[in-house]
């Protein structure tokens, strides 16, 4: 996604990103078996080896029903998140940089995609379960709020609150009337032309052709 596909996602931040971001940074949906590697290893360094969480608090079963989107600086993967889906909501998960790009824009490039594919699938809200330390850091860095009359809660040794992330209604949001082409294409990659859609021309060769 570029960031002028972007840019629903980006009304979320309280600060945009700047355009020369995209040349450094990139995101891309986990596809691949190699894609998931990539976004384990990075959860591996951060939760594991820095948060000492055990690996099956981690790696928790969800992981194969969930969205990936990895982040790369410079064609390095170096962060990643994960994204559940609900009836109501979106729920934001498992964000995590390599200590290399903590504090750098690369944060918001990676934010900005994930809030831009929520809204684009016509979910106005996420959720997530937050750390009760760093609410100062992701209330400084996106649109949200503590759900009131929610209490604290723990796992994996750390304290968490719930958050509310408000998203704009997106005006090409996907609906059930889409084209049906455009609803059988690769997770994220709505506005292009898909492998399948190949196959049209094959199936009216063999119809000429009986």
């Amino acid at each position: 996604m570029s960031h002028i596909q972007n840019k629903i996602g980006e009304s979320v931040l309280l600060r945009r990103v700047p355009p020369e971001a995209y040349l450094e940074y990139s995101t891309e949906i986990v596809r691949t078996l190699d894609g998931f590697h990539q976004i384990s290893a990075i959860r591996s360094a951060v939760f594991l080896s820095e948060q000492d969480c055990p690996y099956e608090e981690e790696f928790d079963g969800n992981d194969f029903c969930a969205t990936h989107l990895l982040l790369k600086a410079k064609g390095r993967p170096v962060g990643t998140l994960r994204i559940r889906w609900f009836a109501e909501f979106a729920k934001l998960e498992r964000i995590a940089l390599l200590p290399c790009e903590r504090g750098r824009i690369g944060l918001r490039v990676l934010l900005a995609t994930g809030f831009e594919m929520v809204s684009r699938k016509g979910y106005e809200r996420m959720i997530g379960q937050i750390q009760s330390r760093l609410w100062p850091v992701w209330s400084r860095t996106f649109k949200c709020r503590l759900i009131e009359g929610r209490p604290a809660f723990w796992f994996s040794d750390y304290e968490y609150r719930e958050i509310e992330i408000p998203i704009p209604r997106h005006p090409l949001a996907l609906r059930m009337q889409e084209d049906p082409y455009r609803i059988i294409r690769p997770e994220g990659a709505w506005d292009e032309p898909g492998i399948l859609e190949t196959s049209v021309a094959r199936s009216q060769s063999d119809e000429q052709a009986a």
